[in-house]
């Protein structure tokens, strides 16, 4: 089967997950791509709260609970896009 025919089934929990990034994948949608850019909007995140701690924007004894905040509302990008898929059941 091409890459391109290939459809995925994604958890809903996942596409739930997903959803509060803004990110809609289709069945067709690879979950590696997909995981890439979550991993990609988690960094620009971290490099946003990294400005805001060099501007002063709040205590410097904060930035650990904030990072560890932005770490649990991306959870996702710890799971192997593999595993943001169904079970496939063969017969």
């Amino acid at each position: 089967m091409a890459e391109a025919d290939r459809s995925y089934r994604y958890r809903l929990a996942v596409l739930d997950e997903l959803w509060t990034h803004g990110v809609h994948p289709t069945d067709h949608t690879r979950p590696e791509l997909v995981h890439e850019f979550v991993s990609d909007l988690y960094r620009h995140q971290l490099r946003r709260l990294r400005q805001r701690l060099m501007r002063r924007e709040f205590p410097k004894k904060d930035y650990a609970a904030q990072v560890i905040t932005l770490r649990t509302r991306y959870r996702l990008i710890s799971i192997p896009a593999v595993e943001w898929l169904e079970q496939e059941v063969s017969i």
